[in-house]
């Protein structure tokens, strides 16, 4: 009860200054949490060297690890924290992003745990739902999504509709107020703990390609989806096969009109490049900290080669420029495809520090001896294609920059030529 009083008068009194938000936040995570080690002094073979891009927890500690994060955001959403720049009626603060953004710098500061389950979410689900749901979904999902008690995934691609995603060829069919669904998804993240899919499926089969979709909500403890993991070759499996076996989805569930799928996961993907740079929704993982790598050259005495402090510049200078971009397009309330410069940007300074670690560490990287920081680039260096492929290749990234944003001619479709 006091809680929930807490909450609504957080929320029923917008709070007056930043200074205001960030001494009632230090005090929620003091209260909560451990402080971290100061990031700033990293010191070399203290703590877990692991630096891997894709958990590699399996069963019951994945599922541990996953409820205490549920605990935490669910804690911070009850105190004005969770949803802070969402709407007042569905359990947002209404804040600016300028208060987002503290606070994410704040959390940082602390030892809380692994929130990229919510990552999908947050920056994908939580704000199309928001954008084109009914009344009926807003009210029973968005709250829960951002407390953090509703876990998402994403059922977009197909094995023959990956980078051509309006290629999908699952089905949706009416049946009175019910779709029926059937089909397969493939490199779906996190779908074996996800209790809800954002579904992009095929409603109208003799339309242009792109006209015949339509997007859904699917409960994924629907009868008929089966889940069934992916082994990456870092040794996870975070990704899944979906099957959709005459799934049953209520019409309520609908995202935007019959038919007008294509421009709701345009707007979906455009949210899922943002949340891919660094700080974003989707990006807690990969973004070393500088100091670590710095470190890292400075351990192994590499940091008189010119190769190394070459990369060590164009990788600080890349950072800068992936987050000034964001930060810019964020400030100027960018929905469109200029955010597919996060995308790009964001993978790029992943393929530069995994490449800076291979640099500094050679064949260390290749077999565990035990020794501390260096074997465990092995699993980031492994991660990183999977990043580079995930939320639309670069190819794709660059297409949409050179034709909707530069407005050059569209790439021509490739014609193959018949046998005579």
């Amino acid at each position: 009860m006091v809680l929930s009083a807490l909450s609504n008068h957080l929320r029923g009194s917008p709070m007056k200054s930043l200074e205001q938000f960030k001494i009632e936040a230090v005090a929620l995570m003091k209260e909560h949490l451990a402080p971290r080690l100061d990031r700033s002094h990293f010191v070399w073979g203290v703590g877990s060297d692991v630096v891997a891009i894709f958990s590699e927890r399996h069963g019951d500690e994945e599922i541990q690890e996953l409820r205490r994060a549920q605990q935490w955001q669910a804690l911070k959403f009850d105190r004005g924290f969770g949803w802070v720049d969402g709407p007042n009626e569905y359990g947002g603060s209404e804040l600016s992003t300028e208060y987002l953004s503290l606070f994410s710098e704040l959390e940082s500061n602390f030892a809380h745990p692994d929130d990229i389950f919510f990552g999908i979410g947050h920056g994908m689900v939580g704000p199309t739902l928001y954008r084109e749901g009914s009344a009926e979904a807003k009210e029973k999902y968005l709250r829960a999504i951002y407390r953090g008690d509703v876990i998402c995934c994403q059922l977009f691609s197909e094995p023959a509709a990956g980078s051509d995603l309006a290629a999908t060829r699952t089905t949706a069919n009416a049946d009175g107020e019910e779709w029926i669904v059937n089909g397969q998804k493939v490199w779906t993240s996190g779908a074996h703990y996800s209790d809800l899919g954002l579904l992009l499926a095929r409603t109208n089969s003799e339309s242009e390609k792109h006209r015949g979709l339509t997007m859904f909500l699917l409960d994924m403890r629907s009868p008929g989806v089966e889940i069934r993991p992916l082994k990456q070759m870092t040794g996870g499996a975070h990704f899944n096969e979906v099957f959709l076996d005459n799934v049953s989805i209520p019409d309520s569930n609908r995202l935007g009109s019959v038919n007008e799928g294509w421009r709701v996961a345009i707007g979906t993907l455009n949210r899922e490049r943002a949340s891919l740079r660094p700080g974003g929704a989707n990006a807690t993982r990969g973004f070393i900290a500088f100091e670590h790598l710095l470190e890292l050259a400075r351990q192994f005495e590499v940091t008189s080669k010119s190769s190394v402090r070459q990369q060590l510049a164009q990788l600080y200078t890349l950072r800068r420029l992936s987050e000034f971009t964001a930060s810019r397009l964020i400030a100027e309330n960018r929905t469109g495809p200029e955010f597919s410069m996060c995308k790009i940007y964001g993978t790029e300074v992943l393929r530069a520090t995994s490449e800076l670690a291979s640099s500094i560490l050679g064949i260390r990287i290749t077999a565990d001896t035990g020794e501390w920081g260096t074997y465990a680039w092995s699993a980031y260096i492994l991660g990183v294609p999977g990043m580079r492929i995930g939320g639309g290749t670069e190819e794709i990234q660059k297409n949409i920059l050179a034709e909707r944003v530069l407005g050059l001619p569209r790439e021509p479709a490739l014609k193959l030529r018949q046998s005579e």
